[in-house]
């Protein structure tokens, strides 16, 4: 097993995801391979990640299980990081629930059950609000971000 919060190269970059305009869609296996570098052992067959919070899990050809467990403290967040084919983005995972996931070993591989749990996301949008950030307690409310936000 390994963890990186991004990619195993840089912590900034998205593994899984990649921005395109305003939205983040589903990396090609194409661009997770290129974002390993081959910095992952053969002989590692789980890699922890994260930095987008969208839960996800991805069973790569040579059998490696790549996880995101999401968030469990804010579902949605943009970014003005550059990539290539966008200078702005949104993570949206369109739900206030916290997230997280539960990986198991299972005979020679790994299974991966995502969940999704409801919490008290009002009182975290009620601090974000208290600390000016009502894009975050928007985001804390709904697993949205408010659209003005990328006008700023």
């Amino acid at each position: 097993m390994a963890l990186c919060h991004g990619s195993p190269r840089s912590d900034i970059e998205y593994l899984l995801e990649t921005p395109v305009g305003e939205e983040a869609r589903l990396a090609s296996l194409a661009e997770i391979i290129e974002r390993l570098d081959e910095r992952v052992p053969a002989h590692i067959t789980l890699l922890a990640c994260g930095h987008t919070h969208v839960p996800r899990s991805v069973r790569l050809p040579s059998g490696l299980l790549i996880v995101n467990p999401g968030s469990v403290g804010l579902p949605a967040y943009d970014d003005h990081h550059p990539y290539p084919h966008s200078s702005y983005h949104r993570i949206e995972t369109g739900s206030p629930d916290a997230r997280y996931a539960v990986v198991q070993r299972c005979g020679d591989g790994w299974v991966c059950e995502l969940i999704s749990v409801a919490y008290d996301h009002e009182s975290m949008a009620r601090l974000a609000d208290q600390r000016q950030r009502p894009d975050w307690a928007h985001a804390l409310r709904t697993g949205w971000m408010p659209r003005e936000a990328a006008e700023k």
